[in-house]
């Protein structure tokens, strides 16, 4: 078998300061996309997801947030999917003091091409996996700008904790009821009304940190979503059951070089979350 793969010398500097220009003109870039972030309720688009993603145009190559963007919405020739290298305008965004957050244009959208393997993959992941969570946490204790996005390898994964999930809450029902409501209005055709998932989860793990106690991080990851979407007619069980086998036993076992891909948010900078999971085969 492989071994596991170092961070390579010649990666970015997570230590290095960021910096986001202060606005102006779109930029064009070319950007290796790794996570497609759960759809989340919004009263403006009825559903976003939060794209990220490796921006492959600069050296040294570096993450990058792209949001909002409404999937569902999307013309068929501006869809792309994880691992899509695609060329984009986008500007940074203002109201997100996080440096790698950018809003793109979606009409400007094309895909390039699509790295199809994990060894097509490993030489952009591995260079920005970071030393640990606890690292990484500490950061952003003591300068809420630093780094939002990380690739981190957990030196065991303990549990994948399933739990039920409660359903929109009050101020997400009302911005999915007052979109669907906008689509009748403006005569746009039907507007269906996104689906709260049956299932939560959270993974426990240790990082590579000597000292670490131990991270519990939600999961927000697009691929969370749609296995219970494929799921819709099994029972409760059976669904358990088929996330417990794919994000613990496959994607977390012990042939497996797991990488976890971790996200911030705006508003609880300390509050990071599993955006995705790499794993190719040691």
């Amino acid at each position: 078998m492989d071994t596991v793969d170092q961070q390579s010398l010649f990666g970015p500097n997570p230590h290095e300061p960021l910096a986001k220009p202060p606005g102006g003109p779109p930029e064009r870039m070319r950007v290796l996309i790794t996570v497609k972030a759960a759809p989340n309720p919004s009263e403006t688009y009825g559903e976003t997801v939060c794209v990220a993603g490796i921006r492959i145009d600069r050296e040294p190559h570096q993450w990058i947030r792209l949001y909002p963007i409404n999937f569902r919405e999307l013309e068929s020739n501006r869809k792309f999917r994880k691992y899509d290298i695609v060329s984009l305008q986008a500007r940074p965004a203002a109201a997100d003091p996080r440096a790698e957050s950018y809003r793109p244009l979606i009409d400007t959208v094309r895909t390039e091409a699509r790295l199809s393997t994990w060894q097509k993959r490993k030489p952009f992941v591995i260079d920005h996996v970071q030393l640990s969570m606890c690292e990484v946490l500490a950061a952003v204790r003591d300068d809420p700008a630093a780094r939002s996005l990380a690739a981190i390898r957990p030196r065991v994964v303990k549990d994948l904790l399933i739990r039920p999930h409660p359903g929109w809450d009050a101020a997400e029902q009302a911005k999915i009821d007052n979109y669907v409501r906008q689509g009748d209005l403006l005569s746009t055709g039907p507007r269906t009304a996104l689906e709260a998932p049956r299932f939560k989860g959270w993974y426990e793990y240790l990082c590579q940190s000597p000292v670490c106690k131990g991270h519990r991080q939600g999961i927000y990851d697009w691929e969370w979503v749609a296995l219970q979407r494929n799921l819709r007619g099994r029972s409760d069980a059976d669904t358990r059951a088929e996330l417990r086998r794919k994000f613990f036993d496959e994607m977390c076992g012990p042939e497996y070089d797991t990488i976890f891909y971790v996200g911030n948010q705006a508003k609880h900078q300390q509050g990071f979350m599993v955006l995705g999971v790499f794993y190719p085969k040691r």
